[in-house]
């Protein structure tokens, strides 16, 4: 008994003295020489990684990420796919059967280590898969650096997703995911989940690439050019410098989670300043299929400076559009986009989309592989907020999040719903991993508008911003932060949307019109309970807000940006109705209702409104 207790007293300790750690985070410095083969598709390189161990445990492995081992018959990522049949990702299947089972072997990603050494000894290392696990020589002490040296060869593999040679839209290559990256080390340990085709993860790192291709290429890359006067594309007065019909680009990045390129011997590059920067490239095929680009520089400006005043100051001195040839996908600086856009406001949402993951992947870097719902959903909430600015709706609406709503409630009635905390590629359906990480994550920061209102929303944003800029903050520290401004418990609330699939659903029961006053009966019929905002509209079209807290935030919404409101008596979350007296009359009412903002992502709203006659 007495060693039971000693070993459980342990255990506890151990727990708070984890939770009193100070906040860490590694560093790593890159320098790469890369010198590519432009007809065979493939690259040799050279790299020397400085590594920095901020940590207060002691490492005797490391590891690496070689995304390109993906891309080949019979990889994790062919097997998950074809496990998912028609389920899976449209992009990685077709018919239900896996795009990768065809590649060509000559077309196979691959990236093959030739040696890794520590301060200049060899290393033991094994490949296991997409990740490559590294035995040192000598431990990595708390707070201490070490270096390590690698050589290697890498085949470009044939485009399936994201990354690759020749895409669909002509593109000779996209260069992303393309060399052997440190994987992070933080307080879950290390982050080394195989890739089978969602998302990545990363310690800060400066970076400083040599890359040398042949002479006719034009680069695009999520970083600052050196040398824009030897190389094609960026100044008009430029002379290419070239060694053996090879250009030599040198490109330089400071504090990202990743450094990705293209190269395409028809791109052509564009580029203009934003008021308080950044400055932006577009790099791009010039042609009759991407004319939109050339009208889009206006809407990027104020897309930035939307961004800016919003959610908190672009961090770098530049930001890349790149035409990539395959959907859209964020880096450091940069993104790969579809460049063939039908119009404009479709080129608008992809910049704006992938743009805002500057914010909620590379500057607050959320461990996405175990919280997609963190950079996919509030980078969905950004986009519905700049692209309600810059496209306002043709029809009336709401609020801007109108389509989202409905778009949960329809995979609510499908029946496929995943929960949110799931990790990204551990999703049984494609489509439900989609509405779990995108449209319930940016319903997530819906809801919590509405519970501690929009003001309060828009400084937990800043403040968040603020505090985890250039850190790795996970869904504990958001909270922490939101709780803090509102003053709010709103663990419950981050439980049942994150956690559950559990819904939203209240309804007007009754109403009783009496002489001097009318009294209603509204229900509970959902499984998550929600503070309600109940509005009516007078025959003179005055709209009226009543304020009905939800008993668990144990402090009420003060104020919100959609109306002023009283605020009545709390609803405890184990009551099933609930009952609110106005001194309205019938013939003074046209209409009573639940949530006039619909913002409440309410399954079941045709049960919310009663229309007076």
């Amino acid at each position: 008994m007495k060693k039971s207790f000693a070993i459980l007293f342990a255990f506890m300790l151990s727990q708070f003295h984890a939770q009193q750690n100070a906040y860490y985070q590694q560093a790593a410095q890159y320098k790469m020489d890369i010198d590519v083969n432009a007809e065979k598709f493939t690259y040799e390189g050279n790299q020397t990684l400085n590594y920095s161990n901020n940590s207060p445990d002691e490492l005797n492995v490391v590891y690496f990420h070689l995304y390109w081992n993906a891309f080949k018959p019979n990889s994790m990522m062919d097997q998950r796919v074809a496990g998912q049949g028609k389920n899976g990702d449209s992009r990685l299947q077709k018919d239900g059967i896996s795009r990768l089972a065809s590649i060509p072997k000559e077309e196979e990603g691959a990236q093959n280590i030739h040696w890794i050494k520590q301060n200049g000894k060899n290393l033991k290392f094994e490949i296991q898969e997409t990740v490559m696990k590294v035995y040192l020589n000598e431990p990595i002490k708390p707070n201490s650096k070490t270096t390590f040296t690698m050589e290697w060869d890498a085949v470009i593999p044939q485009q399936i997703r994201r990354s690759g040679r020749n895409n669909k839209e002509g593109v000779d290559m996209t260069m992303t995911q393309w060399y052997p990256k440190i994987a992070e080390y933080d307080y879950d340990g290390w982050a080394t989940f195989d890739y089978v085709g969602r998302e990545f993860h990363a310690p800060f790192a400066d970076f400083d690439v040599t890359i040398k291709i042949n002479k006719v290429y034009v680069l695009g890359a999520g970083g600052t050019l050196l040398n824009p006067t030897e190389v094609k594309g960026y100044d008009a007065s430029a002379k290419i410098k070239t060694e053996k019909d090879k250009a030599t680009w040198k490109w330089t990045a400071k504090n990202m989670l990743d450094f990705a390129w293209a190269a395409d011997k028809d791109y052509s590059v564009e580029s203009f300043d934003v008021p308080q920067g950044p400055k932006v490239f577009f790099v791009y095929q010039k042609n009759d299929k991407t004319k939109f680009w050339g009208e889009a520089q206006p809407y990027v400006t104020k897309y930035f400076q939307i961004m800016n005043s919003r959610f908190g100051k672009y961090a770098y001195p530049s930001y890349a559009f790149i035409q990539g040839g395959d959907g859209g996908m964020e880096y450091g600086m940069c993104t790969m986009i579809l460049g063939e856009a039908k119009k404009l406001e479709d080129l608008m949402g992809l910049m704006v989309h992938e743009g805002s993951h500057s914010w909620y992947q590379q500057m607050l870097a959320t461990n996405e592989p175990l919280r997609p719902w963190m950079d996919e959903g509030f980078t969905s909430y950004a986009e519905s907020i700049v692209m309600h600015q810059l496209f306002p709706p043709t029809d009336e609406r709401p609020n801007p999040f109108v389509d989202k709503i409905n778009a949960y409630r329809g995979i609510v009635q499908k029946g496929i719903e995943e929960p949110a905390v799931w990790l990204g590629d551990h999703h049984d359906n494609g489509t439900a991993y989609s509405f779990a990480s995108y449209v319930k994550g940016e319903l997530y920061l819906v809801q919590l508008g509405y519970i501690v209102g929009e003001q309060n929303l828009e400084k937990i944003m800043t403040e968040y911003f603020k505090e985890w800029s250039m850190k790795h903050p996970t869904d504990r520290d958001f909270l922490h932060i939101a709780q803090k401004v509102s003053g709010m418990d709103l663990k419950w609330f981050h439980h049942y949307w994150i956690n559950t699939t559990k819904t939203i659903d209240y309804g007007i029961k009754n109403v009783q019109y009496d002489k001097k006053s009318t009294t209603i009966t509204l229900l509970n019929n959902g499984q998550v309970p929600m503070p309600i905002d109940f509005s009516i509209m007078t025959t003179d079209k005055k709209i009226i807000t009543y304020q009905i807290p939800m008993n668990m935030t144990h402090t009420w919404k003060q104020k919100d940006g959609y109306g002023d409101f009283t605020t009545e008596k709390y609803w405890p979350w184990t009551q099933k109705e609930y009952t609110l007296t106005i001194p309205y009359t019938k013939s003074q009412l046209s209409l009573l209702g639940i949530d006039f903002s619909q913002r409440m992502a309410d399954v079941n709203p045709e049960n919310n409104f009663v229309e007076v006659k």
